[in-house]
């Protein structure tokens, strides 16, 4: 039921208005929560952080609990942390760091902070999920707002967890910095392949089959795999019903089971790419004609970069 969308955008523009207008287009799909991944200006060295803290009136004692963890790793900010003015109970922050030699260990130390879960980290990925549709979400985060190169989206309709921010889609490949996904379907080898990346020392934050897709395809990169040669081989190592969008700082991917129930469709213009579940999101943001491109078959994989490339369909 949930949608799902991705747009890059070759002139590095709006990317955050085009994502939240594919994602209002699909809102039937999912208004229990909504989440964006963003992908901004590329940093050199250093990462921006974006997390999630269950309790607004500890935000403030917990902030400087990230930062005295940030220091004992050898680093510290950059910038002044932000948070969103939303009201909530719950609340989502920004923070801009220098370089950590040990990224995994620094975030394992945040994340044992009570109510303090990280959203993604990156060179320029952020992403920004909260409760209710693509209009409530971006009026409390500004998403719309937000340049960058690429960008992923998922409307969430839940079926099988709580209605919180921090169970929404996208999820990131912790602790892999840049790498996130957004997923419509359902695995039914999630608990062997979470067990296998456990005992390898990888931790999730959720019991999300997407989460642990995200996971997976990071490890088998980091094990020297290419990205295609990843795509590929989740296809018959995870088994179930899945289209998935991978995002990494470099463009989206997608793969597509033997089943190829859920739907895909893409259209690929001069100015950059849009992916959604509905074609006719991608006909509201592009409002010309123009081809569009159904992915319906079944073990499909497609790489999109951040520049315009003639490609078929694997």
């Amino acid at each position: 039921m949930c949608g799902i969308a991705g747009r890059i955008r070759y002139d590095g523009g709006a990317v955050g208005a085009d994502i939240v207008h594919l994602s209002i287009c699909m809102r039937h799909r999912g208004p229990d929560s909504t989440g964006f991944a963003i992908y901004g200006e590329r940093r050199e060295s250093g990462y921006v952080v974006r997390g999630f803290l269950d309790d607004r009136a500890r935000l403030d004692a917990s902030l400087q609990q990230i930062v005295t963890h940030l220091k004992d790793c050898g680093s510290d900010l950059t910038a002044d942390p932000t948070w969103d003015e939303a009201g909530q109970a719950h609340v989502l922050f920004r923070m801009e760091i220098a370089e950590l030699k040990d990224l995994s260990t620094w975030v394992d130390r945040v994340e044992s902070i009570p109510g303090v879960e990280l959203l993604s980290v990156g060179r320029s990925l952020e992403v920004i999920k909260d409760v209710g549709d693509a209009r409530e979400v971006d009026a409390k985060h500004h998403v719309s707002a937000m340049n960058g190169t690429h960008a992923l989206v998922n409307n969430r309709m839940a079926t099988e967890s709580l209605v919180t921010p921090n169970a929404s889609h996208p999820f990131w490949a912790r602790p892999f910095p840049d790498v996130c996904i957004v997923h419509n379907g359902q695995l039914t080898n999630y608990y062997k392949w979470r067990r296998q990346l456990e005992r390898e020392g990888y931790r999730f934050g959720s019991d999300n089959d997407s989460e642990l897709i995200a996971v997976w395809d990071s490890v088998q990169m980091s094990k020297g795999l290419s990205l295609q040669e990843s795509l590929k081989r989740s296809q018959s190592e995870l088994d179930g019903v899945f289209t998935y969008l991978l995002g990494t700082a470099d463009g989206i991917s997608m793969a597509k089971d033997r089943w190829a129930i859920k739907p895909l469709a893409v259209v690929d213009e001069a100015d950059g790419v849009a992916i959604a579940t509905e074609e006719q999101a991608l006909r509201s943001l592009y409002r010309n004609e123009v081809e569009v491109i159904n992915y319906d078959g079944p073990l499909m994989t497609e790489i999109w970069g951040l520049k315009a490339q003639l490609k078929e369909a694997a």
